[in-house]
């Protein structure tokens, strides 16, 4: 895969950098930069070498303010990344209308940065279309992708992109590939935490990592499948009707599961139990006591840590067994020197949480591991397949 260093001139060059900016906005202002934050690196070498860098990104914000362009009502704006962007020292102008785009892009100076809308404003984004592709492509003499957490989606600012220009990865993205491909060949021992849900896009990574991990810790809504399996009575606990045929694990010593859960029944009630004794009310909301105790010593005596999703229904405010998980393989890197790898929407949220109790930045959290994925779905992917649709389009470019 070509990165940026392979860029012999950079200096009055047209680059087309495709960003993750896709970030939770509140109130019109981004709440929580880490993505952007983690760019930052490619952005200031861009700049020091005199790039003139034609932003690219998409946003899903949830809020319901949707985009500036009035001919625009569905897709989200763009707008609150610029202030964003300032705050971290980043001067870049905002192109809201895509017809002025190429204007823009050559009246660009050495080192400067516009940010265009929303790419999903154009239908040919998700779609991979070449035409919209051959489009961006026009803007710009190269094409740098250093949105790992997107690499996943084969989208025309990611694949179809790279049929046109002459194409390499950023630093984020050559980061991401670097250290999640030590779970490939890991020091041990060797553990694998996946919560979460969505059984159907992690068992694969059930079934790869058994095999070469020393520990595999299921927890989350990934665990009520295996319950269902031994015959346990989940009450109203959220399951997978889908069958796995997990039976094939049972009995594996590198397996392990909750302990214990907290469940919440219909009167609203917390109640700690075990998760073989539950009524037909309960649901499962949370790992217990017991189950982190378990995982905390299991994570002081590894020499490497892989962590992707919440223990509970974080979503739902059943956050601290998620938390105490955190801070324990956050140490285990200060007081072992264990190689830690997190990721996930869910994970981040919880490092970010960490840091809000405490005096402490996020990014000052984020340190306490060796590495933190921007990657939700990506990173799942990656570490399943070993390879994404964007890094093979990158090393399938011609150009």
């Amino acid at each position: 895969m070509k990165t940026i260093k392979d860029i012999e001139v950079l200096k009055g060059v047209r680059v087309l950098l495709r960003a993750d900016f896709n970030v939770p906005v509140k109130n019109g202002a981004v709440v929580d930069d880490f993505r952007i934050r983690k760019i930052l690196p490619t952005l200031a070498y861009l700049k020091e070498k005199g790039a003139r860098v034609i932003l690219i990104s998409h946003i899903e914000s949830n809020e319901t303010s949707g985009s500036v362009n009035p001919a625009v009502k569905t897709e989200p704006t763009l707008v609150p990344i610029i202030p964003a962007l300032k705050k971290l020292g980043v001067e870049c102008g905002f192109i809201e209308n895509y017809g002025n785009a190429f204007a823009a892009s050559q009246a660009l100076t050495d080192g400067g940065f516009i940010l265009l809308e929303n790419l999903r404003v154009n239908p040919g984004e998700k779609k991979n279309d070449r035409k919209f592709a051959k489009e961006l492509s026009s803007l710009a003499d190269i094409y740098i992708n250093d949105a790992f957490s997107v690499s996943h989606r084969a989208h025309a600012s990611i694949v179809a992109i790279t049929e046109f220009l002459p194409s390499y990865a950023g630093f984020l993205l050559e980061s991401e590939v670097t250290n999640l491909s030590a779970a490939f060949n890991p020091e041990r021992p060797f553990l694998f935490v996946l919560g979460g849900a969505k059984f159907e896009t992690k068992v694969p990574l059930i079934e790869k990592f058994i095999q070469t991990a020393d520990t595999v810790f299921v927890g989350g809504a990934l665990a009520h499948n295996f319950f269902k399996e031994k015959g346990y009575n989940l009450g109203k606990s959220l399951v997978s009707a889908q069958d796995f045929d997990l039976k094939r694990f049972f009995g594996n010593p590198k397996l392990l599961l909750p302990i214990d859960v907290v469940v919440q029944n219909d009167a609203g009630e917390k109640i700690l139990k075990m998760p073989d004794k539950l009524a037909a009310d309960d649901i499962i909301m949370d790992a217990g006591p017991e189950t982190v105790a378990l995982l905390q010593k299991t994570i002081s005596a590894a020499k490497q840590i892989l962590w992707n999703g919440p223990l509970g229904a974080y979503e739902k405010g059943f956050k601290q067994p998620t938390i105490d998980l955190a801070k324990a393989v956050g140490a285990a890197t200060k007081n072992s020197g264990a190689k830690t790898i997190v990721g996930g929407a869910d994970t981040l949220a919880t490092i970010a949480e960490i840091g809000d109790q405490g005096s402490s930045t996020g990014e000052s959290i984020e340190r306490e591991f060796s590495f933190v994925s921007t990657g939700g779905g990506a990173m799942l992917d990656f570490l399943a397949n070993e390879t994404l649709p964007g890094i093979d389009a990158l090393n399938s470019s011609k150009q």
